[in-house]
């Protein structure tokens, strides 16, 4: 079975944002910091070099392929953040209506800022998130 490429890292997360070239990513990083913490009751760890991760499950796919992967998480990219706070399931689509401005990719929401976001529409969907998480795989 090969490694897994996204792990948990020691490197530091408020460090890291402080290397963001983008203050408007900075900021918007400690603001998600602030409701992934709260929502999830796990502080912010780097996964793989760019990836803020909170809380962590087990994952078993039918093919065998297993491993962990952070609750919910970001990563603030040069073109956009990219927000690991959907299941990107067809049931789930429903949550995303009312949340804003953002761009999809197969379970990634894209966004310019997070300003561009509906806050209340973004914790539920956040939370309903975990719940599926819960439901359906080992959390840790």
């Amino acid at each position: 079975m090969s490694k897994q490429k996204t792990q948990e890292t020691g490197q530091d997360v408020l460090q890291y944002i402080a290397d963001v070239p983008s203050s408007q990513k900075q900021a918007d990083s400690l603001q998600l910091i602030q409701w992934m913490e709260e929502i999830t009751g796990h502080p912010a760890k780097m996964w793989g070099p760019s990836i803020i991760g909170f809380g962590k499950y087990h994952y078993k796919y039918a093919s065998g392929h297993e491993g962990y992967a952070p609750l919910l998480g970001f990563s603030p990219r040069k073109a956009a953040i990219s927000l690991y706070v959907f299941t990107g399931l067809e049931d789930h689509k429903p949550f995303l209506e009312g949340l804003g401005k953002y761009t999809m990719g197969k379970a990634c929401i894209y966004v310019k800022k997070v300003s561009d976001l509906n806050e209340e529409v973004l914790r539920r969907l956040m939370k309903e998130t975990i719940r599926f998480l819960h439901e359906r795989y080992e959390v840790i």
